[in-house]
C-alpha cells in the first residue's frame, strides 16, 4: 500500500513539472513572437472547427497562432502597465477571455481583415446552437434534396423523433414535421436530423477584435 501511495506522488509531481514547463515554454514562445513580428491580432472564433483552423494556419504559414490557455497568454503579455512585456501589451492581455486567440504576423491590418472577411465556411450546427431558420418537411415520402431517403434509414429517423413509417418500402412521414424553429436551441436529435438532411445552419468565421503595433492597440470594427 505505501508503495502505491509513493508512486502516485511521483506521478503527480511529474505532471506538475510538465505543466509548469509547458507554461514556461508558451510564455517564452509568445515573448519571441512579440520580438519577431510587426503585428499582434486578437481574434475570436465562431463555431470552432479544427479543419478550418488548419487551413488558415496553412495560409499563414509564416505567422504564429495561439489559442487556449488565456491566463498563461495574458501573463506572457503582462496584465498591467508595470508587468507588460512591451509597452501597450496589457491592453491586449485584458481582452483575453472566452474563445479568443492571438495571431502574430507581419501582414498588415488591410491584408488580415480582407482574408478573414472572405474566410467564412458553412457547417452543420451542433446541439446547443441556435437554429438560424425553420426547417420543415411535408407529409408523405421523405426526400433528401431530390432523392428519396433509403428505406434502411427509417428506424433511425423514428428514433430521432420523426413520425415515419415504411409504406411499400418507401420512408413516409405520417404528418408534416418541423425539425427546428428559427431561434430555438438545438437538441442532439435536431442537430443529427439537420445533418442527415444536409441543412447547414452554422458558419465558421474568425472575427478580429483588435491589433497591437508599435506600442499601440487599435480596435477593429
Amino acid at each position: 500500500m505505501p508503495k502505491s501511495k509513493r508512486s502516485t506522488v511521483v506521478a503527480l509531481t511529474q505532471t506538475d513539472k510538465k505543466g509548469r514547463e509547458g507554461k514556461e515554454k508558451l510564455i517564452e514562445d509568445i515573448h519571441q513572437c512579440v520580438d519577431n513580428y510587426d503585428y499582434l491580432y486578437l481574434y475570436s472564433v465562431k463555431d470552432m472547427r479544427n479543419t478550418y483552423l488548419k487551413e488558415i494556419r496553412h495560409d499563414f504559414v509564416d505567422s504564429r497562432f495561439f489559442f487556449g490557455k488565456n491566463r498563461v497568454m495574458a501573463k506572457a503579455l503582462g496584465t498591467t502597465v508595470e508587468e507588460e512585456y512591451k509597452e501597450g501589451l496589457s491592453a491586449i492581455a485584458k481582452q483575453l477571455s472566452s474563445e479568443v486567440g492571438l495571431l502574430f504576423t507581419n501582414k498588415t491590418p488591410e491584408e488580415v481583415k480582407t482574408y478573414f472577411k472572405e474566410f467564412v465556411k458553412p457547417g452543420y450546427a451542433r446541439s446547443g446552437a441556435l437554429a438560424t431558420e425553420t426547417i420543415s418537411l411535408p407529409e408523405g415520402p421523405v426526400k433528401r434534396g431530390s432523392e428519396p431517403v433509403p428505406h434502411n434509414m427509417e428506424p433511425l429517423l423514428r428514433s430521432l423523433g420523426m413520425p415515419t413509417a415504411l409504406k411499400n418500402g418507401i420512408v413516409t412521414l405520417l404528418v408534416p414535421y418541423t425539425i427546428c424553429m428559427a431561434g430555438e436551441t438545438l437538441s442532439t436529435n435536431q442537430s443529427h436530423l439537420l445533418k442527415l438532411f444536409y441543412h447547414q445552419l452554422s458558419e465558421f468565421s474568425v472575427d478580429l477584435i483588435s491589433y497591437y503595433h508599435n506600442g499601440k492597440v487599435e480596435q477593429i470594427e
